[in-house]
């Protein structure tokens, strides 16, 4: 190629990347704006929604708000939100559990979140803490852990079967080459009182669960599931620096609209959630115990595929379902 033809190349190439932000400009919403939380309300999924929601209302200048439709898995939501028209007004707030494990665990509701959204923005990530239990384990580092639990039958509690919780355990016993008995409670409020009354060994459980307690000095946290520390947890290493390298777990929340949405509102849904994404604001998330992520706009749908695809191939591999 000549300099005279690269140039008019990247010229053009300019005008195809600027033209998505020009034609944003003529969207604006005029009706207010809902995010589906596919989940109860006072959880982290709709705490991290809560957290998004002012911000993106005062970018697009109409109200959002938080409804909340829980049930089946986060399939109720995830259908609500499929089914609504595609005129920007109605975002799921998207979560793991439901591109990751849903497509695998329920494979007849006609919805995949993978399929049938498009990610306007991701929000950021929080991270299950494996922690063992004072005076029940002695090991105080992965590695030891991993030696003791070779030596002795363990028990392990999760948030519940097929949860990132439980995929989170069996990854890393199969990883580190151990076995343990499961009990899966329905929540994290039961595997929280079950872990402090000693009922089990260890645990997965997410930050913003588990943090108090092991700053308490009730649970001693030998690893996060991701691949970077979490804020509110600094001295806890990541299992790749705790000797389990390549393991990557985290559980992360987007925003995203149904793909049949017109470009010119993708456009600007995903220039607003840019906007947003501010030092302040991610201050705001990590109160919650969520790291923020920092991916463009552009990039987020192959992002989430790629984690959702990971996902997946770990529940196809454990033979989930929902009976």
């Amino acid at each position: 190629m000549t300099q005279i033809a690269r140039r008019a190349a990247l010229a053009g190439l300019g005008t195809m990347l600027a033209a998505p932000a020009l034609r944003a400009q003529g969207w604006q919403p005029t009706r207010p704006i809902r995010i589906i939380v596919t989940y109860p309300p006072g959880g982290v999924n709709d705490i991290v929604a809560r957290i998004v929601a002012e911000p993106l209302s005062r970018e697009l200048g109409q109200p959002v708000v938080v409804e909340n439709r829980a049930g089946a898995g986060g399939n109720i939501g995830t259908q609500v939100t499929a089914q609504a028209e595609a005129d920007g007004l109605t975002i799921l707030l998207g979560t793991t559990a439901l591109f990751g494990v849903n497509p695998v665990v329920y494979a007849s509701t006609g919805v995949d979140a993978l399929r049938d959204f498009t990610s306007i923005g991701l929000i950021g990530e929080v991270a299950n803490v494996l922690s063992v239990i004072p005076g029940k384990v002695e090991a105080t580092t992965l590695t030891a852990f991993i030696e003791e639990a070779k030596r002795r039958p363990l028990v392990f509690g999760s948030v519940g079967n097929g949860s990132s919780s439980h995929l989170s355990a069996a990854v890393f016993m199969k990883m580190a080459g151990i076995e343990a008995t499961h009990v899966p409670y329905r929540g994290s409020s039961p595997l929280v009182a079950a872990m402090l009354a000693k009922d089990v060994d260890f645990g997965f459980d997410t930050t913003a669960t588990s943090t108090a307690h092991i700053r308490s000095g009730a649970f001693r946290a030998l690893a996060v599931t991701t691949t970077r520390r979490a804020s509110a947890l600094p001295d806890v290493p990541t299992m790749a620096e705790a000797g389990l390298p390549g393991y990557d777990l985290g559980i992360w929340f987007n925003l995203g609209v149904v793909k049949r949405t017109p470009a010119p509102i993708v456009a600007r849904l995903r220039e607003a959630m840019a906007h947003i994404a501010t030092p302040q604001n991610g201050d705001r998330l990590r109160t919650a115990f969520v790291e923020p992520i920092s991916v463009p706009a552009a990039e987020g749908d192959a992002w989430i595929a790629a984690s959702a695809m990971r996902w997946q191939a770990i529940a196809r591999d454990m033979r989930l379902s929902a009976d």
